[in-house]
């Protein structure tokens, strides 16, 4: 077992977020560096999706929990980044309340003091599809250069997949391999920006642990699909990444997550050139009881829509496999499939292979076991 170094990393960044436009911030990174004495580094880069940052989804040091470390002590070199709106990076525009999306402001009692919910005095979604993938591309080149590589491997989870998937199409030279956990692709969503920008809207939206808990209950089909205790745990590290948000509210605090608007992430952009599963293989991997990455029914409206299996089916090229996770949901690394998901995670980064086999769909049950899907 590799002995892991972590450093925090703040990487400077020109904005391209509109609220705070060619402002120089500091973008949030987290290494957990497992490279073995005289090997060459071997980067990870590990994304976050709408609403749970990096150290609470990819390194939640509770038990096994922690995916960043166990590729970590695998002998890899793991980066974890936060974009700016969401954990530890700059909130530009998020620390007023009165920006906090109309319909959550109810929860904003008893704190924070003299507070009067009304309209937000920033009208506007905070981020966009240009914004995040200038952000990740900073992120890209910081470690590249750190660790004297031409090429990163992504890992995404969720809405992740709406930047590492269009930034690997565009980018096949500096992106090793994609892996996206559960990720949300609506296979008819636009191809083009709004006419405008910013979006008007708000740039704060505000979540509970009563909201994390039932909603994450609502997918727990199976007995033992996620312990006792584990909400507690995983909340906690939620309002650790959110100074401000955890003050706001009740006793619970509340944790604050970014609006923002996108586009380009649809079947056209997976297809383009055959980069996804061409010279970028990619895995995707999801739970039989997300309701999330597969919209259970299927939405009316093409933006809402969203299928990992459209995505595989979208995917041009011929290096690309897809493996469903038995009793799992959304929430799968803080599931009992965790460490199946990091197992598998290991494997796709030194092989590119799943069960020896670089194209196909499978099924994964609870002991790691894998089969090809009916």
């Amino acid at each position: 077992m590799a002995k892991v170094t972590t450093t925090d990393h703040w990487v400077w960044h020109t904005s391209t977020v509109p609220a705070n436009k060619d402002e120089e911030v500091e973008l949030f990174v987290r290494e957990r560096n497992g490279t073995p004495p005289g090997q060459k580094r071997k980067p990870v880069l590990m994304l976050h999706g709408r609403s749970i940052p990096v150290l609470p989804g990819f390194d939640l040091r509770y038990k096994t929990y922690s995916w960043a470390g166990a590729l970590a002590q695998a002998g890899y070199d793991v980066f974890m980044m936060d974009l700016q709106g969401s954990g530890l990076s700059a909130r530009p525009k998020m620390g007023d309340p009165r920006n906090v999306n109309p319909n959550h402001q109810n929860l904003l009692t008893p704190r924070p003091p003299g507070f009067t919910p009304g309209p937000p005095n920033y009208p506007y979604q905070l981020n966009d599809s240009y914004s995040d993938r200038d952000e990740l591309n900073t992120v890209v080149k910081f470690i590249s250069k750190l660790c004297e590589v031409d090429k990163v491997a992504f890992i995404g989870w969720s809405a992740a997949a709406f930047w590492m998937g269009p930034y690997a199409v565009k980018n096949p030279d500096k992106v090793e391999s994609l892996f996206l956990l559960a990720p949300i692709f609506p296979a008819k969503g636009t191809s083009d920006p709004p006419a405008s920008l910013p979006v008007s809207g708000f740039p704060t939206n505000l979540s509970t642990k009563k909201g994390l808990d039932q909603g994450w209950a609502g997918e727990v089909h199976c007995e033992g699909q996620r312990e006792e205790g584990i909400v507690d745990v995983v909340w906690d590290a939620l309002l650790k990444s959110d100074p401000v948000g955890s003050v706001w509210g009740n006793l619970d605090g509340l944790s604050r997550y970014r609006s923002f608007a996108r586009w380009g992430w649809n079947e056209t952009t997976a297809a383009q050139g055959g980069v996804l599963g061409g010279s970028v293989p990619v895995l995707l991997v999801y739970g039989e009881h997300d309701k999330q990455a597969n919209t259970k029914p299927p939405s009316a409206n093409p933006e809402l829509n969203f299928s990992v299996p459209a995505l595989y089916n979208s995917v041009a090229g011929a290096h690309k496999l897809m493996v469903k996770l038995d009793c799992a949901g959304h929430s799968v690394p803080w599931e009992i499939q965790h460490g199946n998901v990091h197992e598998l995670s290991k494997h796709w980064l030194k092989h590119h292979k799943v069960d020896g086999k670089t194209h196909g769909v499978f099924d994964m049950d609870v002991d790691g076991n894998l089969s090809p899907a009916p």
